[in-house]
């Protein structure tokens, strides 16, 4: 399957439609003319690729899916995780930050935000004039999201939060954090509220820049909220209903790093065919030798199944189907074939591909964290295991 095809259950045809085809060119234009040529150097640095981010809102990548008449572009998923695995393919940074945008801040302000919230957040968030984070993870409260520590009470006109949140992508950087916390524990679960909180609230506190294994251009902190008084209509959905929020939020969370690994997988077969192809011992090219073709068949196995996957999920999120299943499917096959297809290419270069000159051991540090955020391998196996005895059950197996 080549880069130009898509997975459609049960349809006709997996070729991409002519706009979908023009977005992966645009994207990939962008991202090689503007991004190749610095993320090496920001991996080096840590620093957060502003100009870039600014260039990419100019072009509707950080409200992709978001209709025209809320500041997006109004393009289908498909689109959103091409225009995702083309930025990683570059550089997964890029990738992440345009991924939390659309997929975290965006999507639950546009499924669950009323009309006024849409109109003061989703517009700018949309338009990248602001950009967000997402704030749900907690010391104690991350594979089991549902035990947040982080409280809300309401006092007058507003709620009064308190509490922190770690490991929060575009955290420095960040002009609106959507938050989770209790407002009423003894509820557990279902004593979740959303709130959407500007970053500049008093009390509100963003933590030191983390030093990462990897993604190093993407800003991670802690944020902490002590007594930050949150105006009392800035809590969105239900009153209680917050974590249907975040569950619903992360199953295109799941698909948008999915689409991240997919590029970064991608972008090691690349390297390591473009290596087996330069690269000459015992007078052979050394991709004529049997191990190094087996580490790129591998490779391409790999790489092509994510693809199906990838795409086949976002493919029925545009359908309005069922995919719960195939989110997690998608999200844990793609970021281990990163992480394999990474470390193939650096087996094709030998002692080089340990050197940062070469781009491949940055593709392994970056493809590492894919296995662990948006839900690690392991709650995507119990999704995926839940779902498939639902549907025995439903079929009466």
């Amino acid at each position: 399957m080549s880069s130009e095809a898509i997975a459609a259950p049960g349809g006709l045809s997996f070729d991409l439609s002519l706009d979908q085809q023009a977005v992966r060119e645009m994207v990939r234009d962008f991202a090689e003319a503007e991004i190749r040529p610095i993320a090496a150097k920001i991996d080096v640095t840590h620093e957060f690729p502003h100009q870039n981010v600014k260039k990419m809102a100019e072009l509707g990548l950080l409200g992709m899916f978001v209709p025209e008449a809320y500041g997006g572009a109004g393009m289908d998923y498909v689109s959103y995780v091409i225009a995702i695995e083309e930025l990683s393919r570059v550089c997964a940074s890029h990738g992440v930050i345009a991924s939390v945008n659309n997929s975290l801040v965006c999507y639950p302000l546009m499924a669950y935000a009323n009309e006024k919230q849409k109109q003061k957040y989703l517009v700018p968030l949309a338009r990248g004039e602001k950009l967000g984070a997402y704030c749900l993870t907690e010391s104690n409260a991350g594979s089991n999201a549902a035990n947040q520590q982080t409280t809300a009470v309401l006092k007058g006109d507003a709620w009064v939060l308190n509490g922190a949140k770690i490991f929060i992508t575009n955290a420095g950087p960040s002009d609106v954090l959507i938050t989770y916390a209790a407002t009423d524990r003894a509820l557990g679960p279902k004593g979740i509220s959303a709130f959407i909180v500007d970053a500049d609230t008093p009390g509100v506190r963003k933590g030191k820049l983390e030093q990462k294994l990897g993604i190093h251009a993407s800003d991670t902190r802690e944020i902490y909220y002590e007594n930050a008084r949150v105006p009392r209509e800035n809590l969105f959905g239900e009153l209680n209903k917050g974590y249907a929020v975040a569950l619903a939020t992360l199953g295109g969370g799941r698909i948008g790093i999915a689409a991240q690994a997919l590029g970064i997988a991608q972008a090691s077969v690349e390297a390591a065919v473009k290596y087996a192809n330069e690269r000459t011992q015992f007078d052979r090219k050394i991709g004529e030798f049997d191990a190094i073709r087996a580490m790129l068949a591998d490779s391409a196995i790999e790489l092509e199944t994510s693809r199906l996957l990838v795409y086949q999920s976002a493919w029925l999120r545009d359908q309005g189907r069922a995919h719960i299943k195939e989110a997690s499917l998608a999200k844990w096959h793609a970021s281990e074939a990163a992480t394999k297809c990474a470390n193939w290419a650096i087996q094709v270069h030998g002692g080089y591909g340990y050197l940062s000159e070469f781009s491949v051991e940055r593709y392994w540090r970056d493809a590492r964290i894919t296995e662990i955020y948006e839900g690690t391998t392991e709650v995507q196996k119990m999704v995926v295991a839940a779902q498939v005895l639902k549907e025995r059950a439903i079929a009466g197996d």
